[in-house]
């Protein structure tokens, strides 16, 4: 496996990954925007920059996007799940940022549980009035300060 800068020709392949992913895992979630919005839409991530992906046999698997300190995507072709690809995404990410958050659905067990393990926590809720889907969804973060091994930083007081 490895990762790299996303480029131009790899948002058809995002574009599969993040519409097999969420079928796969994410099936209750309304269909809200074409194909070619789909494409659309992360032609655009990847024109913005920083969007990582993950290849495997040659091939893109797997992707992260942040926009700053949020993690915006974070998907993974399901014939590739609980192979490495999202941890490693996720690592990176982590590797070069302070402090990451991110929204994930109430309903999504498995990417909780995800996170949670990279050290990520629920900060808030809310009932999915303010997202497309209309589905509660939990705020989560990430600070390095809170990585194991890492001393807080002293306050002045």
């Amino acid at each position: 496996m490895a990762l790299r800068p996303a480029r131009p020709a790899d948002a058809p392949a995002i574009t599969r990954i993040f519409q097999a992913a969420r079928a796969h895992s994410l099936a209750y979630l309304p269909i809200l925007h074409t194909d070619a919005e789909d494409h659309a839409f992360f032609a655009r991530s990847v024109e913005r920059g920083d969007v990582t992906v993950a290849e495997s046999g040659g091939a893109v698997v797997a992707f992260l996007a942040l926009d700053g300190e949020e993690i915006d995507h974070l998907y993974v072709d399901p014939r590739h799940h609980r192979q490495g690809q999202g941890a490693a995404l996720l690592g990176h990410a982590q590797a070069a940022r302070e402090h990451l958050e991110l929204w994930v659905f109430q309903r999504n067990l498995n990417a909780i549980a995800f996170y949670e393990a990279h050290g990520f926590a629920i900060v808030a809720s809310t009932d999915g009035a303010d997202n497309e889907e209309r589905e509660p969804d939990h705020r989560m973060a990430w600070s390095a300060a809170t990585r194991p091994g890492t001393a807080p930083v002293p306050t002045r007081g």
